[in-house]
């Protein structure tokens, strides 16, 4: 089971940071995906056990995933938000790429002009 919080209001520029938590056996690889209104669910962060990260250009430079070392916990920090990251954001845990994996609850995220 994965407990995600964080989310909230922010003006545009601000920063904020999410936390996820998930119960069980170490997963391999722990992220972060949002879902904006009418748009499909997208990537915005993974990290592997090992510390490998990955991001989209979209928030490349401006998002940081890390995580807990042999914990399933982690947190994603946000910064110079603008309002096109408004979206509930999910974290997800799973051992292969390919994996479904589980998913989060989802915390919502709103960034004003």
């Amino acid at each position: 089971q994965l407990q995600a919080s964080g989310g909230g209001l922010v003006q545009s520029g601000g920063s904020l940071r999410l936390s996820c938590a998930a119960s069980g056996p170490i997963f391999s690889i722990m992220g972060w995906y949002r879902q904006a209104p009418g748009k499909q669910r997208e990537l915005v962060a993974t990290i592997t056990s090992t510390g490998i990260t990955n991001y989209p250009d979209s928030v490349k430079g401006r998002f940081t995933i890390s995580r807990v070392p042999a914990k399933n916990t982690v947190y994603l920090q946000m910064n110079s938000l603008k309002p096109e990251d408004t979206a509930v954001y999910y974290c997800n845990a799973r051992n292969r790429p390919f994996d479904v994996g589980s998913w989060g609850q989802g915390t919502e995220l709103t960034v004003s002009s």
